[in-house]
């Protein structure tokens, strides 16, 4: 096989539709414009996804622990808010996405487009109206939980803590699953712990997803998934989001490459095809500055993003095709696979 040159790679990268399923984006625009920052999207995140050649970016509405849970939902409807105004100054730089169609007339027209989604149900409590607000404010991906317990069921945490019995969905949860379904918000399970994201693949009947995961048998922590749990969401027709933290993709930091994150590509394509995989890289270090000093200190060492921000992504796009990857299965994994369950979910 002839070797792939970063040339041949970038060029077959810039030719296709790529998609992050993840990244916390919105925690930092929130905070930032309240520090009087305007236009930070555009001046601080739209170059590097220019240079990474990234059209679509799911942006995470995340709610810190120190909020929940009586600030959930004003945090929730504040960084919703720094979005939609962040788009009102950068029109011609980006879009806030509802429909397929705004993702594919943006990338037309030269901008980025931006999904929206909730990373865990605090923001709802126990109010399932609220979903359907959410949906006209954009909302288009529901993760059940973080990894922590809210109304709709328990988290999966990324290491192991003192807790008492186990859950799986509430009756809030099963709810949920179905209004999400109805209103065309795709449920993704990532952060969700086993015993309910069992409960979801009873429940559901469209696509899911689990946006941000990566291969338990590669690296044993609760928040990647099973290999029965792969297969189950592909026979969903789902796909599960390739994640660039280093924590998730090898077992020690120094292990952590570009080369391990694509072991569970290889890991997952096996499994079940490359139909029903996609990226969530999940990119954190931006957001480093706000972690608590009391959970850096408990931290043995600090994670990191194996991908260097988006810039660096079509550095996947090289590794994948210096394997011997298919152009129709990268082109899958780089965010077709993602178009199609969008179409096939959102109204």
């Amino acid at each position: 096989m002839a070797e792939v040159t970063v040339e041949q790679a970038r060029r077959f990268h810039d030719g296709v539709h790529v998609l992050d399923g993840h990244f916390d984006l919105l925690m930092d625009v929130e905070i930032q414009r309240g520090y009087g920052r305007t236009k930070l999207i555009e001046t601080e995140y739209v170059p590097r996804f220019r240079q990474g050649g990234v059209h679509s970016v799911v942006a995470a509405v995340f709610v810190e622990d120190a909020f929940v849970p009586e600030m959930a939902l004003r945090k929730a409807l504040n960084q919703v808010s720094a979005l939609h105004a962040e788009a009102a100054e950068s029109g011609d730089q980006f879009v806030i996405a509802k429909h397929v169609h705004d993702l594919l007339t943006a990338r037309q027209a030269g901008k980025v487009s931006f999904i929206l989604s909730l990373e865990g149900a605090e923001p709802l409590y126990n109010d399932l109206g609220l979903l359907r607000i959410f949906y006209e404010l954009g909302v288009r991906m529901l993760g059940l939980t973080w990894s922590r317990r809210n109304y709709a069921g328990d988290g999966s945490f990324f290491a192991p803590v003192r807790e008492g019995k186990k859950g799986g969905l509430t009756d809030f949860g099963v709810a949920l699953v179905e209004e999400a379904e109805r209103l065309g918000i795709v449920v993704d399970v990532s952060h969700l712990n086993d015993e309910g994201f069992w409960d979801v693949m009873e429940v559901a009947q469209k696509p899911v997803i689990a946006s941000h995961s990566n291969c338990r048998s590669l690296v044993p922590t609760m928040r990647n998934l099973t290999d029965e749990q792969i297969k189950a969401i592909a026979a969903k027709d789902g796909l599960v989001g390739l994640n660039g933290f280093s924590m998730f993709t090898a077992s020690s930091g120094a292990e952590a490459t570009i080369e391990r994150l694509v072991d569970h590509v290889d890991h997952m394509k096996k499994l079940v095809g490359s139909k029903h995989i996609g990226l969530g890289l999940d990119l954190c270090d931006d957001l480093a500055k706000y972690i608590p000093l009391d959970k850096l200190a408990k931290a043995k060492e600090m994670p990191f993003d194996v991908v260097k921000g988006h810039a660096s992504l079509p550095l996947i796009t090289h590794e994948l095709m210096a394997r011997g990857y298919k152009d129709g299965e990268i082109e899958d994994i780089l965010g077709k696979n993602y178009l199609r369950i969008y179409e096939e979910t959102w109204k």
